[in-house]
């Protein structure tokens, strides 16, 4: 397989990732019982010097279920019965999860509620209120 390329700026190497197979879950029917097809992508994301260290961390953040307790980045896919097909869709993945990771979220900014906003709000409230009252009618005397 060649390099995974993320961006044009994101590289990285197919000797970092080290592969596992067994037998797949999926469809196959007794093929099943004999091949492994089941692919699964180890990569040691703590190794690698291509990926920024804020990437690494918002991956993390993103994406705890990926790792492993070693730090690893663990992905699998048995969805195809090829075990090629396999491994191609667990570099996709990554892929993904690597391109949505570069993208730094905007910081939101702390806006004030406007004058007009506050007293609308406020005449909202004693409007539901007064439907309320309404609602609740008088106490009987008997």
């Amino acid at each position: 397989m060649a390099d995974l390329e993320i961006n044009h700026r994101l590289r990285i190497a197919d000797e970092e990732f080290s592969w596992r197979f067994a037998r797949s879950g999926g469809p196959g029917g007794q093929n099943v019982n004999k091949v492994a097809s089941k692919a699964t992508l180890l990569w040691d994301i703590a190794r690698n010097v291509s990926v920024p260290e804020d990437v690494k961390q918002r991956l993390a953040a993103l994406y705890p279920s990926y790792f492993t307790k070693d730090g690893l980045v663990q992905v699998t896919s048995q969805r195809h019965r090829q075990q090629d097909r396999n491994r191609e869709d667990c570099v996709d993945k990554l892929r993904s999860l690597l391109a949505h990771a570069l993208h730094v979220p905007r910081r939101r900014k702390k806006t004030k509620p406007t004058r007009g906003s506050k007293q609308r709000r406020l005449q909202d409230k004693k409007h539901r209120a007064a439907i309320k009252t309404g609602r609740r009618g008088g106490v009987h005397d008997e």
